[in-house]
C-alpha cells in the first residue's frame, strides 16, 4: 500500500489529490505556501489505522487548476471544490483536518455543510467571528499595521515581485522553516519575504529532497494562487454576511505550536484560551499547545500530530 495520485473533476476545475488506504475518509487541507505533500507523514499513518486519507492540492496550488483573479478564491469557491471532491469520492461524510489557511477552509466547510463533516481537527489557525461593522483588512491595518504581512499581500503583483528576488528553494526555506515569534511585518522599505531568515542548515525534520519537492512545484505554478486566498478576504466578508454569529456545530479539536507565529500574534492566545474560540466552536473538546513547536507542525512534529488526529477521530469512530 502506497500513496497514489489522481485528478478529480470538481466545481469546474481539475483537482489533484494524493490518497492512501480504505475506510472512513479523512480530508487533509493544507495552507500557504504548501501542498498535499505537507501531509506526507500523516497519510500513511492514517491509512495504516484504517482510514482513507485524502490530501488535495488546493485551488491555485500544485497539480490543481489555478483560475485567474482573486474573485475566484472566495471561501465559497474553495469549500465548493471540497464538496465536489467528497461527491467524487462517493462519500456522504468525512473527518476533516486543516492547517493554516486549510484550518479556515475546514472551518467554513463545517459552517456551511455540517452534514458532510463527522469531526474537525484544526491546526495553527482558528476561525474568528465576522465583525459586521469592519472589513478584515481595515481591522488588520488598524490593529497590526499597514506592513503586517496579510496587508502587504493585498496588492496584486507586489508580493510576487518581492518573491521574484529569490529562487523558489529559498522562498520555501524562508517560510516552512521560519522560527520567529514576533509580528510578521516588514518596514516599508523591505519586502515581506526579506524579513524571513534563510536557514543555512536544515532542521532534523526536513530534508533537502523534501525542500526540492516544494520548490519544483512552486517553480511551475508561482505563488499567486495561494496569495489570492488573502486577496479575497474582504470579498469573503461581504459574502459571509448571512453567517454573522453562526457557529461550528461539529466536534472540534485545536492543536497549535507554542512558538507558532500565528499563536503569538497579539490577542490570539486570549481568543483561544479566553472563551472566544469556544464561543464560535461550542463543541470544542480540546485545545493542545505543543511545546517548542512552530507553525508548520504537520512536518516539524509529525508523530505528535498524527497521534492527536488518531486519538480524536478514533474515539468518535467507536461511538
Amino acid at each position: 500500500m502506497e500513496i497514489t495520485h489522481r485528478i478529480i473533476d470538481t466545481n469546474g476545475i481539475k483537482m489533484h489529490i494524493a490518497e492512501q488506504g480504505s475506510g472512513p475518509v479523512v480530508l487533509l487541507i493544507h495552507g500557504f505556501p504548501e501542498l498535499w505533500y505537507s501531509w506526507r507523514h500523516q497519510i500513511p499513518v492514517l491509512a495504516e489505522a484504517g482510514y482513507h486519507a485524502v490530501a488535495p492540492d488546493m485551488r491555485g496550488y500544485g497539480g490543481t487548476d489555478a483560475p485567474l483573479g482573486a474573485q475566484n478564491y472566495t471561501v465559497f469557491h474553495i469549500v465548493g471544490d471540497l464538496i465536489g471532491l467528497l461527491d467524487g469520492l462517493g462519500v456522504d461524510k468525512a473527518f476533516v483536518v486543516g492547517h493554516d489557511w486549510g484550518s479556515l477552509i475546514a472551518s467554513y466547510l463545517c459552517l456551511f455543510r455540517p452534514d458532510r463533516v463527522i469531526a474537525l481537527v484544526n491546526l495553527s489557525v482558528v476561525l474568528q467571528p465576522r465583525d459586521p461593522k469592519t472589513k478584515p483588512i481595515e481591522k488588520l491595518r488598524t490593529f497590526l499595521g499597514e506592513n503586517y504581512y496579510i496587508c502587504r499581500f493585498q496588492e496584486p503583483g507586489r508580493a510576487e515581485e518581492e518573491f521574484a528576488r529569490y529562487d523558489c528553494e529559498t522562498i520555501v526555506k524562508k517560510f516552512l522553516l521560519a522560527t520567529g515569534t514576533g509580528l510578521f511585518s516588514a518596514s516599508p522599505d523591505k519586502g515581506i519575504i526579506d524579513v524571513l531568515k534563510t536557514p543555512t542548515i536544515l532542521p532534523s525534520w526536513m530534508t533537502e529532497e523534501e525542500i526540492q519537492y516544494f520548490a519544483k512545484q512552486f517553480e511551475k505554478t508561482g505563488f499567486t494562487g495561494g496569495l489570492n486566498y488573502y486577496r479575497a478576504l474582504d470579498l469573503n466578508w461581504e459574502l459571509l454576511a448571512p453567517w454573522t454569529g453562526a457557529s461550528i456545530t461539529v466536534p472540534t479539536k485545536f492543536v497549535v505550536g507554542e512558538k507558532d507565529l500565528v499563536y503569538t500574534t497579539p490577542g490570539m492566545k486570549n481568543f483561544i484560551h479566553g472563551g472566544g474560540l469556544k464561543k464560535i466552536a461550542p463543541f470544542l473538546e480540546e485545545v493542545v499547545v505543543i511545546e517548542d513547536a512552530h507553525h508548520f507542525i504537520t512536518q516539524e512534529k509529525p508523530n505528535e500530530i498524527s497521534d492527536h488526529i488518531l486519538k480524536f477521530f478514533g474515539r468518535l469512530s467507536s461511538l
